[in-house]
């Protein structure tokens, strides 16, 4: 082969391998908690972790709806977060709940407003996918287990949309 020929094939490699980094997102992350990227990984692991033991694919249900447990899932412990959004958002003022379901709560309420397709108005957190995202009340943020608990449930639901499962009881 010639050198031109080499130089040809050489800058063809180094382009593909360019263009599969940029198309690739980068593992990590958008982190605008108070938290380290540390503690939200410590999080993500514990998610992973509990998948990889069991899945509840409805713990959310109702004594009409039966439950859905499966087996782990292995897979779990190798799905990363690609620049997922982890932030908080204001709770929502106890005026504006109590007018709009007639809950009346304190403020910090440690509720936001959940925008469908949620099947319930107010939560405490929710998960997007496309873009990916996890909100939460701002005020869970100051209760350390509280916080871990609410973001270790929005994980795995960011792991099993990765994995393909239906989350559409989470």
């Amino acid at each position: 082969m010639g050198r031109g020929f080499r130089v040809l094939i050489l800058t063809l490699f180094v382009l593909g391998c360019a263009s599969t980094r940029t198309a690739t997102p980068s593992v990590g992350f958008l982190n605008q908690t108070r938290h380290s990227d540390a503690d939200l990984w410590s999080i993500w692991s514990a998610a992973q972790n509990s998948l990889a033991a069991k899945i509840d694919l409805n713990p959310l249900q109702s004594a009409a709806t039966p439950p859905d447990i499966l087996p782990g899932d292995a897979r779990a412990l190798s799905v990363m977060p690609h620049q997922l959004r982890v932030a908080p958002q204001p709770d929502v003022p106890s005026s504006v709940l109590a007018a709009a379901t007639g809950i009346v709560r304190a403020n910090p309420t440690g509720l936001i407003p959940c925008p469908p397709p949620c099947d319930v108005r107010y939560t405490t957190a929710y998960s997007r996918y496309d873009p990916t995202a996890v909100k939460y009340a701002a005020s869970w943020e100051s209760s350390e287990v509280n916080f871990r608990d609410i973001l270790e449930y929005e994980f795995e639901n960011q792991i099993l949309f990765a994995l393909g499962y239906d989350v559409s009881w989470r």
